[in-house]
C-alpha cells in the first residue's frame, strides 16, 4: 500500500527565477503538493466505511487496450449503501479486468461481478486488521515528511546560489532560510494532524 517515495526531480529545474519571492512561492507549492499526495495515499487506506475514494486510484490492467489505466477513468463508483461500493463500468467489456483489479489489490475486498456492474462489500476491519491500518497511516506520514524535507532542502539550495550571485545578502539569506522553516513547520503539522485524524477515523467501530 505505501506508496514509493518520489523525489521532487523537477524541484531544482523550478527554481529558475533567481528571484527569492518567487523561490519561496515555489517551495511552498511543492509542499503543498506533497500533502494532496498524502491526502491521495490516505483515499487508498480502508476504514469501515464505503468511500469510493478507496478504490479509485487503483491501476486496473485492461487486455483489450493493452495498458493499465485508474479504475476511476474506467468506471461510476459510488456507496449505495454504508458498506457497499458498486462499480459500474463504461464499457462492460473491461468489467472482468476491473473485477481483478479490486481482488488483487491489497484491501482485502472480495468483488462480485455482475453482467454490468460490479458490487463490492466493505467487511467491517478486525481489531488486527485496524492496528496494521494504522501503522501504514504512520508510514505514509512519515513519507510525507521525507518529500517535505526534499522540497525545504531545494529551497534552501536555491537560497544559496542566489547569495552566491549576490541576490541575497547575508541577512536576506537568513530571511529566506527564516521563512523556508516555518513553510516546513506549517505543512509538518498539516501532516501530523492529518495523520491523527485518519487514525481517528479508522478506530471507529
Amino acid at each position: 500500500m505505501a506508496s514509493e517515495i518520489p523525489f521532487p526531480k523537477q524541484l531544482t529545474q523550478r527554481f529558475m527565477s533567481q528571484d527569492p519571492q518567487t523561490a519561496l512561492l515555489e517551495a511552498e507549492l511543492n509542499m503543498s503538493n506533497g500533502i494532496d499526495h498524502l491526502i491521495q495515499d490516505f483515499a487508498g487506506v480502508r476504514t469501515g466505511k464505503a468511500s469510493p475514494a478507496l478504490i479509485d486510484n487503483l491501476d486496473v490492467y485492461i487486455h483489450a487496450y493493452g495498458g493499465a489505466q485508474k479504475l476511476k477513468t474506467l468506471a461510476i463508483i459510488n456507496s449505495p449503501e454504508p458498506r457497499m461500493l458498486n462499480v459500474q463500468p463504461f464499457d462492460p467489456a473491461t468489467t472482468r479486468d476491473i473485477e481483478k483489479a479490486i481482488r488483487e489489490s491489497k484491501l482485502g475486498l472480495n468483488p462480485a461481478a455482475a453482467e454490468r456492474s460490479i458490487r463490492v462489500p466493505i467487511p467491517e476491519l478486525s481489531e488486527e486488521r485496524r492496528r496494521d491500518m494504522v501503522k501504514l497511516i504512520k508510514t505514509l506520514a512519515e513519507e510525507a515528511k521525507v518529500r517535505l524535507r526534499a522540497s525545504r532542502k531545494a529551497g534552501l539550495d536555491e537560497a544559496k546560489k542566489m547569495k552566491a550571485d549576490n541576490i541575497l545578502t547575508e541577512d536576506t539569506h537568513k530571511t529566506f532560510e527564516k521563512d523556508i522553516q516555518e513553510l516546513t513547520n506549517k505543512f509538518t503539522k498539516r501532516i501530523e494532524e492529518m495523520a491523527v485524524a485518519k487514525e481517528a477515523d479508522l478506530m471507529k467501530i
